[in-house]
């Protein structure tokens, strides 16, 4: 049995973490096998489900037992492994929602962060606890967090490594959609399955539009979507797209 295991469901691809009787705890192990897997599934999906087989948690963050053995070269050697799992998820070429249920944790909320949207039960619980244990966040938590919720937020649950419960973590914009308790991998695919449905071209014209935009003026925000929008007009799915709406059909995005 793996720690990970990739499932597929028409145009989406599920990335399920199954290291269960862990929780999901992060171990070098676990990474190597997500960064395979987030590879693998960005080849043939429109669209990525990132979500977890244990019942109890959608992952409690890194494996401390494990890293209580590791020499200081060995810790560095996992940092690595690490970046690179956390990267290739962030930089998937195609929508990512995370279906979450249980506990997300410091590198489990993490890698719920990374994602492009948070899907989470109401037996969710959130929050980035590293500070309790001497450390910081690694997997893009210090950066990743303020530009979803704003300074204010971010440094709260940062500084304090406080747990949020599902209802105030929608209220924060921690999580994007909060649904009855285990449904979150249900809601999730049906989510990815509308985003998967609609032009490729467009759909990664416009993710990558929002996201180069979070860190620039107005002014050129509007110059990047521009050349979001022409990328787009030109393309043969939006001739596609066009034509089947006009013949009230569903297109056939080539």
């Amino acid at each position: 049995m793996t720690d990970v295991e990739l499932h597929h469901h028409g145009n989406v691809a599920e990335i399920r973490l199954n290291r269960v009787a862990a929780r999901n705890a992060l171990s070098t192990q676990l990474a190597e096998e997500l960064a395979k897997a987030a590879a693998a599934a960005a080849q043939k999906a429109r669209a990525v489900v990132l979500s977890s087989a244990a019942p109890t948690a959608f992952c409690v963050g890194a494996d401390l037992k494990e890293r209580d053995r590791l020499s200081d070269a060995d810790f560095m050697a996992q940092r690595l492994v690490f970046r690179r799992a956390f990267g290739r998820l962030r930089e998937m070429p195609v929508p990512v929602v995370a279906a979450v249920h249980g506990h997300a944790l410091g590198g489990g909320y993490e890698l719920a962060l990374c994602c492009d949207l948070i899907v989470a039960d109401e037996t969710a619980v959130v929050g980035l606890p590293e500070v309790r244990v001497g450390i910081v966040p690694g997997g893009g938590g210090t950066q990743l967090l303020p530009r979803r919720v704003g300074y204010g937020v971010a440094a709260d649950l940062i500084l304090t490594g406080r747990h949020v419960p599902a209802a105030e973590a929608a209220r924060l914009g921690l999580v994007d959609r909060l649904v009855p308790a285990g449904k979150d991998i249900e809601s999730a695919i049906e989510l990815a399955t509308q985003i998967a449905a609609n032009s490729p071209v467009a759909v990664a014209n416009a993710r990558n539009a929002i996201r180069r935009g979070l860190d620039v003026d107005l002014a050129a925000g509007l110059d990047i979507e521009d050349s979001a929008w022409r990328a787009t007009v030109f393309s043969d799915d939006r001739r596609e797209g066009v034509r089947a709406f006009v013949e009230r059909r569903k297109p056939n995005w080539p």
